[in-house]
């Protein structure tokens, strides 16, 4: 099993920039890819970032050139730096483990952009 953790969020101003953590415990962190989802309020659930278990990203066109994944296998963390803060980012976000079949999700970090 792999248990997610996210940390981070929070309310920041349009231009401001965040990063959230996701802490893994219970498995080879290794293992997986992880992703970063969202859901904004009303919407559907997005990918918004991708790490494979060798460090390759992608990223929605949304959010590229404005955030970015990366991982720390050494410390069991996944992270997501967020820049250049849009209201429309504004959503509870998501960090996932995948090994498939088996997929993991933690219980979500809330950010808010607001002036």
């Amino acid at each position: 099993q792999v248990q997610l953790v996210e940390s981070g969020g929070g309310l920041v101003q349009p231009g401001g920039s965040l990063r959230l953590s996701c802490a893994a415990s219970g498995s080879i962190f290794g293992r997986y890819d992880m992703n970063w989802y969202r859901r904004a309020p009303g919407k559907q659930r997005e990918l918004v970032a991708s790490i494979s278990r060798s460090s390759r990203t992608n990223y929605a066109d949304s959010v590229k050139g404005r955030f970015t994944i990366s991982r720390d296998s050494a410390k069991n963390t996944v992270y997501l730096q967020m820049n250049s803060l849009k209201p429309e980012d504004t959503a509870v976000y998501y960090c996932n483990a995948v090994h498939l079949p088996t997929s993991y999700w933690g219980r979500g970090t809330q950010v808010t952009v607001s002036s």
